[in-house]
């Protein structure tokens, strides 16, 4: 499926995503992911921690991420399928992003800071481990969830 520009600008805009799997008892399983990039229409997300959600991914592909900016009241459910690609396999080019990913929320995070907003004490994002596998994403289906 052909992304749309919109969606993909909005997708870019996020700090994560909700990125939501079926568990084995086929409960939905709910977990905070960074988006590293969008290419060929294919949405790649970094997982670094390698437990329930790609415990979940391994028995089944099905995943859905979601969306929502609240002041813009704007937001996109993607529903499609995901694939695995270990951590051996991730192109420089990714880790790259992910790098690249990591550096702006730093500095978006020192520069709310400043600006006197609230903002964690600490960067947590500087001390995450590196990444354990990718999650490739094919979009099967977008749900604009304004109803537009």
């Amino acid at each position: 499926m052909k992304l749309p520009k919109e969606v993909v600008d909005f997708l870019k805009e996020q700090s994560f995503v909700i990125v939501s799997t079926l568990d084995k008892k086929s409960y939905i399983h709910n977990a905070c992911k960074g988006i590293v990039a969008i290419k060929n229409d294919e949405i790649y997300l970094l997982d670094l921690y390698q437990k329930n959600t790609y415990e979940n991914l391994k028995r089944n592909p099905t995943i859905s991420i979601t969306a929502v900016d609240e002041l813009k009241f704007k937001g996109f459910c993607l529903k499609g399928k995901a694939k695995i690609v270990e951590s051996k396999n991730i192109t420089p080019e990714i880790i790259k992003d992910w790098q690249a990913n990591i550096s702006r929320r730093i500095t978006n995070r020192i520069i709310k800071a400043i600006q006197g907003q609230k903002a964690h004490s600490s960067h947590p994002e500087a001390s995450l481990p590196e990444p354990k596998y990718l999650i490739k994403m094919k979009v099967e289906e977008i749900i604009n969830l304004t109803g537009g």
